[in-house]
């Protein structure tokens, strides 16, 4: 689900967080007695090891990067063609467009503000990596964005054709890439950015930009609350409604998002949360809620543009032009519908948009993917509370048409 990851019910101790925290730090103070150190013939031969190690399993993710997008973009087109109904279609444009209006407005933010924050961008006085040992390239089976085509085109072919055979592939090759995620990127991904911070602390450029990353987070913190007010007032005067009579019932849902890092974990207090709304129908409770928990990203991938713009302003020297980033934000809004259940949440489902359309390299991946990690509680529990919006547009929609009042048993 939407910004998952701590997909498992594990202590904070055990979770992917916690091993990422650890391995950023242990990384940097690696990195900083390498540094230090630089005149030991040791410290040469175990930096040879640190790039090399930290190239191969970099080649291992990137190679992965295809198979999670076919294997999750595919089968969800399938699954919402063979249950589609007026409601779901409607279900998803108004999902899409707050992806893609908290990703423009996230654009806009960091167009105007990133180029303001103490950003150090020379690369003077940075020491050079000593070269791999040795390369073992391992190349993907297609590039992203012959994966992304090719997984709408099957998808949206099988669900016309009724093509019941390929469906069912399909949802057996989600699972096959559902464990390869959980059983050899996700237990990599410390080890690989533990090694990616050593790099950098020992070159000398990560300690110089530890302040912005704590400025980026609160600009995200405040971005997210902005959002929801934009999303709940949007709500209100669509519907008619009283937003506050919905929102006010969402405290314990928000909290338990904080605390599980998981929209999984939070769907049933969020069903409580907007089951105690009095301006929202029940049916659309019961049908929005848990479908919103899959396909409604708007926290993440406010959170995730963001922090690629000043990644990009920190390790490239600029932010990507207004096209790319126009383009990254379309492709961002689509990958949050289609592959919603992938290990790692947004930032892990879109490696192949980061590493295709932005171009980022090891590190840059390797950072965003960490500090998306240490904050992603936060997006995932505005995710959750913009549900609440959501489905107060939905029970003004079916009340504007009409559509009589159901009871929808959902199946979680």
């Amino acid at each position: 689900m939407k910004g998952d990851y701590f997909m498992k019910k594990n202590s904070f101790f055990t979770s992917l967080p916690f091993k990422l925290l650890v391995g950023v730090i242990v990384g940097i103070i690696a990195g900083l007695i390498l540094n230090a150190t630089d005149s030991s013939g040791i410290t040469k031969a175990l930096l040879n090891v640190v790039v090399t190690l930290k190239y191969i399993l970099g080649q291992v993710i990137t190679f992965c990067v295809p198979l999670i997008i076919i294997g999750f973009i595919a089968p969800s087109i399938t699954k919402l063609g063979n249950s589609a109904s007026r409601m779901l279609g409607v279900a998803i444009v108004i999902a899409y467009a707050s992806s893609l209006g908290a990703a423009l407005f996230s654009m806009a933010a960091g167009y105007g503000l990133i180029p303001h924050l103490s950003i150090v961008t020379d690369v003077e006085g940075l020491k050079e990596l000593p070269d791999l040992v040795f390369e073992l390239a391992i190349p993907q089976i297609m590039p992203v964005m012959s994966a992304l085509v090719f997984s709408v085109m099957i998808g949206l072919a099988a669900t016309w054709t009724k093509a019941k055979v390929i469906t069912g592939i399909l949802d057996e090759f989600q699972k096959i890439v559902l464990e390869l995620v959980t059983r050899i990127i996700i237990p990599i991904l410390p080890v690989f950015i533990g090694f990616t911070f050593c790099a950098l602390a020992y070159e000398g450029s990560i300690t110089k930009q530890l302040p912005v990353f704590l400025q980026v987070i609160v600009i995200v913190l405040i971005g997210h609350f902005i959002w929801m007010t934009l999303l709940y007032v949007l709500a209100g005067i669509y519907s008619g409604e009283n937003p506050l009579e919905v929102v006010k019932h969402y405290g314990p849902a928000y909290l338990t998002a904080v605390g599980t890092m998981s929209s999984a974990a939070t769907l049933a207090v969020a069903l409580q949360s907007a089951g105690k709304a009095k301006p929202l129908r029940k049916d659309m409770v019961q049908f929005g809620i848990p479908l919103f928990a899959n396909i409604h990203l708007c926290g993440s991938v406010l959170t995730e543009v963001f922090f690629c713009m000043t990644i990009s302003k920190i390790l490239y020297g600029s932010i990507p032009s207004l096209g790319t980033m126009i383009l990254f934000c379309v492709l961002l809004g689509i990958f949050a519908i289609g592959a919603p259940g992938v290990p790692g949440g947004t930032v892990m489902a879109s490696l192949g948009i980061i590493t295709g359309v932005l171009l980022f390299d090891d590190a840059g991946t390797a950072l965003m993917l960490t500090i998306f990690a240490l904050q992603d509680s936060f997006g995932t529990a505005c995710n959750v509370t913009g549900d609440g919006a959501l489905t107060l547009i939905l029970t003004g929609y079916a009340k504007k048409h009409k559509i009589a009042e159901q009871k929808i048993n959902v199946n979680l």
